[in-house]
């Protein structure tokens, strides 16, 4: 006879505050033996895992086949940050999603909730919990590591549109991060080769780059700061800055989980070792690192987080709906038409 009783089935192991990545598109004997690690709550792919979509969803069932609760998530943005490319829609830029706002602002709208919808619908259907998307930079011209990753250079066009994105991607069951916090797009520097240092004074911040977020906060699951120091406010990198991610809680009233941005970037080494990242950014208020492309780093960060209490807002990132079948989607003529029209605007010789 089958105990009904819930109290007395097993309980999933709690999710840990590490999320680190794979060495290949298939789980290796030590990654089955690193899953298990209760200081992991986490899997984050990249180009290097992904063979196609199916293969994707393969990878995922193989995860979960270790530990079924773990979250799975990708940088899937569109553009230049794309991870899957076989067997999904290849989307343009978020620049070019916004080309056409100030004449069509409906319109475009539209066109943001429905990338959006198709995003997450892939992306379930890959398998994955979290893509790490929309970016809410404000593009100010010297970023090259925003650039078109941005939907505009006025904020308040960055908030409608990527607030719609946010709303497609609920309407599919994924959840919306947002990043990178509390703003990237005005610094020349490439924070994953080293440390930008951003000296506006706070009430420029204001009025420009933390706009979209102050629009959003209340409806994104989760936001990712960035490894920049914003120097009239504080020293620290807003990551490792309790005075920046207690403005996110505090004063723009975000609920959601907090995403360290990737540990092992040069952006995060004034931090100190692997270890002393980990409990600067746990410190400051995230509530999962990141530890991507080093290994040994990954390990002396799930050393240091052993006595680290689990989150229990992580769960809520979880894909909680039946996940649509690949196969599937082609039956639905909402994702054939966006399907087209999104590939089109990709191939768009005019893309900036």
């Amino acid at each position: 006879m089958t105990d009904s009783n819930p109290r007395s089935q097993p309980q999933p192991q709690p999710l840990g505050p590490v999320m680190l990545d794979l060495e290949g598109a298939r789980l290796t004997p030590d990654e089955h033996q690193l899953l298990r690690r209760p200081e992991v709550g986490g899997v984050i792919l990249f180009a290097r895992n992904v063979e196609s979509a199916t293969q994707v969803r393969e990878l995922c069932d193989a995860i979960r086949a270790v530990r079924p609760n773990l979250l799975i998530g990708i940088d899937q943005e569109g553009g230049r940050v794309q991870r899957i490319r076989q067997g999904v829609t290849r989307l343009p830029p978020m620049r070019r999603l916004g080309r056409d706002v100030a004449s069509h602002p409906e319109v475009t709208r539209r066109l943001c909730q429905d990338t959006g919808w198709l995003l997450g619908m892939e992306m379930a259907a890959c398998g994955i919990d979290i893509t790490f998307a929309p970016v809410l930079d404000v593009d100010g011209g010297s970023s090259t590591v925003i650039g078109d990753r941005s939907f505009s250079s006025y904020p308040e066009t960055v908030a409608a549109l990527a607030g719609a994105f946010v709303d497609g991607l609920h309407e599919a069951g994924l959840v919306a991060v947002g990043k990178h916090f509390p703003g990237h797009g005005s610094v020349s520097a490439d924070s994953h080769h080293e440390l930008p240092v951003d000296d506006r004074p706070l009430e420029a911040l204001r009025a420009h780059d933390l706009v979209p977020f102050q629009r959003l906060a209340p409806r994104l699951d989760a936001v990712m700061p960035a490894h920049v120091v914003y120097s009239a406010f504080d020293s620290r990198p807003a990551g490792f800055s309790p005075a920046w991610l207690g403005m996110l809680r505090e004063s723009l009233g975000f609920k959601g989980v907090i995403f360290s941005d990737d540990l092992s970037m040069a952006g995060a080494a004034s931090a100190g070792s692997p270890g002393e990242r980990a409990h600067a950014a746990l410190s400051a208020g995230c509530d999962m690192l990141l530890v991507c492309n080093d290994r040994q780093a990954a390990l002396e960060v799930l050393d240091a987080c052993r006595e680290h209490r689990p989150a229990p807002r992580l769960s809520k990132l979880r894909f909680a709906r039946a996940r649509p079948q690949l196969e599937s989607l082609p039956a639905l003529s909402r994702w054939r038409r966006l399907h087209a029209h999104l590939e089109a605007l990709g191939a768009d010789p005019q893309v900036s």
